[in-house]
């Protein structure tokens, strides 16, 4: 999640070449079966969303949603044949049962479109040579310009090849194709209709306190995308600490997609493309003070949107691939957006309750380019609550209560998203079989 551009890569391969491991991890591997790994996930969701105001944030007829599910999921993950070129292959299988919903609740996109349940299981073979791996199939990469979402009750999928190498201590290169992206309530192989996204990069450990990465990405007809992530954290004392996080995204659009993108449909049925600008770039960045003390943490946050429209995300790139300050339920990434997040953290175990951890968060915004004005504004209150079992039978169930209250003027309002109160409560209890 670190990054910078290519000429920090070049740095950081010449830094590390003393740094390279004395044994591969190809020559570790202990075989096929012996390295395997088998992990279950069973979860329970509940997700609440009433956009006050309408529907931009809601079921279709009224602005509220209201939805609840279960789902379980396995991964199996091999270890690597023996040898020079080790073989391996990975299997994931998952299904959700729809609980509660219906009566015009729907809109959030847990479950299938005219469904209840879903089952999936898709896989993927694999190749290594020393520490360099190769993939092909279905994956849940998680780069900062291609990232699945698990937000729901299912993960999304990608298919295609990603190659992962990790030859220098430290130092993590990462380059793929993915031709097929499946969405989080379906179970076809490609739902999201994706072309095709070329995404490579890496990031690099300076020393333990001190990181940074490059990736870029080209999402076929759509656009090419830049990333860069700086992290670094200065130990003040045993208890206290002070860090800060810089990213940074540069994007330009092909003028197809932002044609499409802004294709809407007039009450008559008529569809129209209002106000399609010549210029199609979007640069979004964000910074993040942090500073800990004990159990406790600060952080301050500042993150500007810039250029002729927003930073888009999602529809090819994954749900996931949005690595900013300010990303909560609203991500403040409109046209022109600027916002400030003042934010605390609290972790109980030093209070005698370990497992336990809460966050609260208030971000506030303005400058959004609407089409009435130049100074759309919105705000977010955000509070999150989560415990974890620490020990016994039901060691690793964990529970995660999150709500968030947004606002924003009248012009936000009618062109972006509508006022909104919303509720996720999360129950996940993990099993490592294998």
């Amino acid at each position: 999640m670190r990054v910078m551009k290519w000429s920090v890569i070049a740095l950081a391969v010449a830094a590390g070449t003393s740094q390279m491991a004395v044994a591969s991890e190809q020559s570790e591997s202990k075989g096929f079966i012996e390295d395997s790994t088998l992990s279950l996930l069973a979860r329970s969701m509940y997700y609440n969303r009433d956009a006050r105001n309408g529907a931009s944030r809601g079921a279709k007829d009224n602005g509220y949603s209201e939805e609840w599910g279960a789902s379980a999921r396995a991964i199996y993950e091999s270890g690597f044949t023996q040898g020079t070129v080790g073989f391996g292959a990975n299997a994931y299988a998952g299904a959700l049962w729809q609980l509660d919903t219906g009566g015009g609740r729907r809109g959030l996109g847990m479950f299938p479109d005219g469904g209840k349940d879903l089952s999936i299981a898709n896989a993927a073979v694999k190749a290594r040579i020393s520490s360099t791996t190769l993939t092909y199939g279905s994956q849940m990469p998680a780069l900062p310009v291609l990232a699945y979402d698990d937000g729901r009750l299912l993960p999304e999928t990608f298919e295609g090849t990603m190659i992962t190498s990790k030859e220098i201590e430290g130092l993590e290169l990462n380059a793929g194709r993915f031709t097929a992206q499946n969405t989080l309530n379906q179970s076809g192989r490609d739902s999201a209709g994706l072309k095709s996204i070329d995404v490579f990069g890496g990031s690099y450990a300076f020393t333990e306190n001190l990181s940074a990465a490059y990736y870029h990405s080209d999402l076929e007809n759509a656009y090419k995308r830049h990333y860069a992530n700086v992290n670094a954290k200065f130990p003040l004392s045993e208890e206290q600490s002070f860090g800060l996080d810089f990213n940074i995204y540069k994007t330009d659009y092909e003028k197809s997609y932002i044609q499409t993108a802004t294709t809407v449909t007039d009450d008559a049925g008529n569809v129209v493309t209002p106000g399609v600008r010549e210029s199609r770039d979007n640069k979004i960045w964000s910074l993040a003070a942090t500073y800990s003390l004990g159990a406790h943490s600060f952080i301050l946050a500042h993150q500007r949107s810039s250029g002729s429209r927003g930073f888009d995300y999602g529809s090819g790139d994954g749900g996931g691939a949005i690595f900013l300050a300010n990303s909560f339920l609203s991500d403040f990434n409109q046209e022109g957006e600027r916002s400030w997040q003042a934010s605390y953290e609290l972790d109980f175990a030093t209070y005698g309750i370990p497992g336990l951890s809460f966050k609260t968060a208030y971000i506030w915004a303005d400058n959004i380019k609407t089409a009435e004005s130049g100074n759309g504004k919105e705000h977010e209150f955000f509070n999150q609550v989560k415990y974890t079992v620490q020990s016994g039978p039901a060691k690793d169930l964990s529970f995660r209560l999150r709500g968030s209250v947004l606002r924003a003027n009248s012009d936000v309002n009618d062109q972006y998203i509508s006022d909104t109160n919303e509720v996720r409560f999360y129950v996940n209890y993990p099993l490592s079989v294998l």
